[in-house]
């Protein structure tokens, strides 16, 4: 067994330094950071500016081009009375090609019913969202939002 390089540390050690995370404003006593006592901070949100996609569809097609604001969750909202699937797709460049989202290989963010989820949320800049409906009959409202 080698040698102990430090032989004056000892394990378990007798005696256990104070390090603490504090705060305080000037000219006043430093508080302790612990769960009475959590660092204020908090992150401030305000309102996101990407412009919402909003639209309705009685016939088949796409809707697009939503473009969202990356870090922030993708919120669609499906309404109405119809039948038929909605997809939601992805594309990188400009919409000349879009792909459908997956999660682990299966589809992802595909409708058959109204709804109001997240749907995703980006990190690539310049990525674009589309809708693909395919309407087999009535009146859908959607909405792509943050």
């Amino acid at each position: 067994m080698a040698a102990d390089p430090n032989p004056l540390v000892f394990n378990p050690s007798p005696t256990i330094t104070s390090h603490a995370v504090a705060y305080g404003q000037p000219g006043s006593a430093a508080v302790a950071v612990d769960p009475d006592h959590p660092l204020p901070v908090g992150q401030r949100w305000t309102a996101a500016t990407a412009t919402p996609l909003v639209g309705s569809a009685s016939a088949s097609g796409a809707a697009g081009p939503f473009t969202p604001e990356l870090g922030r969750a993708i919120w669609l909202t499906l309404g109405g009375t119809w039948a038929g699937t909605v997809r939601v797709l992805r594309s990188l460049d400009g919409g000349t090609t879009c792909l459908p989202l997956s999660a682990g290989g299966q589809p992802w963010g595909v409708f058959t019913a109204n709804a109001q989820e997240p749907v995703r949320e980006e990190t690539v800049a310049g990525a674009t969202y589309w809708l693909d409906i395919a309407l087999t009959s009535g009146t859908l409202t959607y909405e792509v939002r943050q």
